[in-house]
């Protein structure tokens, strides 16, 4: 039985001690055909109570599997450990994004960590907005993803979720966000903005991972691993049972030409010996210490691979895992290569869910500056002094030692094509920037190049000591 399974058994909801039915009916519209109801499920999407049920077995996993712990927590360890650095060059909305992440109630430099963590294990991450209305302020919130009922989506477009229906609570109410977009409202059709109109009870914002285009909802990082996670662990107490009879031992004593009687009588007065003990008999008996032969180095085997087999799903190296097999110095540089790739990617989208909100704060100051004029505000966004940019740490501590020596030899030999009008300037920068992208340093070749030459033209035009250049008006006089 699967852990899906076993949950299933597990929390099977009692049934209802008294039947209710509701009132039924049916509201014709002129444009009816254009709607799509609301409780639609995409064929893409995990249903509901599995949806649930993916959230509490992630849960469960975290809390007790140790491999599964560490398929979560080494992501959010290599992408936070450092820190996350936001900036802006915008002096005054430096101070707004200042004050919205030591807000005491964002908290963002303790809470980022937790974000990264459940958006992991649940797939999703859903946060309620609250903005003040003077000075526009940003707080926002969270919506445990177990309480979300549907994600709608634009129906010109299924990629763009629109609104959020939470779970009726105790008093059989839901609430309707609607989903935070950084634009105007104008940037839906008229149909949709319609549809949005319905959601009134806040804003939030909705990110989702390990989804379809076509799907509404994310999924686990660890929903593939669950059954092989529960199977591993089951696997290794198994192993502990089999162990603890390895451990186990019986005294066989062998006497030599004893009757039936004679072994039985001897059987009523044998103790087992003690530790220090002395041991008396004569050359008729014989004793002998008799252990199990379990074969317990095919456990080791099987345990390998059961666990490399959960670890490669994951894109995790076995010696991560203290599994070191045949890995030396060399491989394992190698063999790291994916995995970074992996977090990599993960690195992108924590940096994209922290640009929205981060935008999001800036654009509801802008809004009490600028009132309800739309354009003002996205030309002021549009703005490379209000683009908000998120900084990570290197994951690891690389070694530079071969890129830098490729660097010099590749500027040395840029330098050498340009001499011969084999290259333009443009191309060897780009093919430097190339390797410096491997340091970690970016370079835009225009740009560069465009701030090379004017660099060297201010470091002529201030050089006293340079020859001052010909002038050849004098000689005409003469002539």
């Amino acid at each position: 039985m699967s852990i899906f399974q076993r949950f299933k058994a597990a929390f099977k909801s009692p049934e209802p001690a008294t039947q209710f039915r509701e009132a039924a009916g049916k509201t014709i519209d002129a444009d009816e055909d254009n709607w799509r109801p609301l409780t639609e499920d995409a064929r893409r999407d995990l249903s509901p109570v599995t949806q649930r049920r993916m959230q509490e077995i992630a849960v469960h996993l975290w809390e007790r599997n140790l491999i599964a712990r560490q398929i979560i927590e080494l992501p959010v360890a290599y992408l936070l450990a450092e820190g996350v650095t936001v900036k802006v060059a915008d002096e005054e909305a430096s101070d707004w994004l200042r004050l919205f992440w030591r807000d005491p109630i964002n908290r963002m430099a303790q809470r980022i960590e937790q974000m990264v963590r459940e958006l992991s294990l649940f797939g999703e991450q859903c946060f309620p907005a609250f903005v003040n209305e003077m000075n526009g302020h940003v707080r926002i919130g969270v919506l445990d993803p177990s309480l979300i009922e549907q994600v709608i989506m634009d129906p010109d477009n299924s990629a763009q979720p629109i609104g959020i229906v939470t779970a009726r609570d105790r008093k059989g109410r839901r609430r309707r966000y609607r989903v935070i977009v950084n634009g105007d409202e104008n940037v839906f059709s008229k149909n949709t903005q319609t549809i949005r109109q319905q959601f009134a009870d806040g804003e939030c914002f909705y990110f989702a991972i390990n989804q379809l285009s076509a799907g509404r909802r994310g999924r686990s990082d660890i929903l593939a691993q669950a059954d092989w996670a529960d199977a591993y662990e089951t696997f290794l107490f198994r192993a502990i049972d089999r162990s603890d009879l390895l451990n186990s031992f019986i005294w066989d004593v062998k006497m030599n030409g004893a009757t039936q009687d004679q072994v039985e009588e001897r059987a009523k007065k044998i103790l087992p010996p003690k530790p220090n003990s002395v041991r008396v008999h004569n050359d008729s008996e014989e004793w002998k210490a008799e252990t199990p032969d379990l074969k317990a180095a095919d456990n080791q085997q099987l345990a390998r691979l059961f666990r490399n087999h959960l670890l490669g799903g994951s894109a995790i190296p076995e010696h991560w895992f203290g599994g070191g097999g045949d890995v030396n110095r060399a491989t394992a540089g190698e063999m790291g290569e994916p995995t970074f790739k992996t977090f990599s990617m993960r690195q992108a989208a924590v940096k994209n869910i922290l640009t929205e909100i981060c935008t999001y704060v800036v654009r509801c100051r802008l809004q009490r500056l600028y009132g309800a004029n739309a354009d003002n505000i996205a030309q002021q966004l549009a703005e490379d002094d209000y683009q908000v940019g998120i900084e990570f740490p290197e994951m690891t501590a690389r070694d530079t030692t071969s890129y830098a020596a490729a660097l010099a030899q590749v500027v040395i030999a840029c330098a050498t094509a340009i001499d011969r009008h084999l290259m333009t300037e443009e191309t060897a920068v780009s093919i430097i920037g190339a390797i410096a992208g491997r340091l970690g340093v970016r370079i835009d070749p225009s740009e560069e190049l465009r701030n090379a030459r004017e660099a060297r033209t201010a470091r002529e035009e201030n050089d006293v000591f340079a020859d001052p250049p010909p002038d050849d008006s004098g000689d005409d006089a003469d002539e």
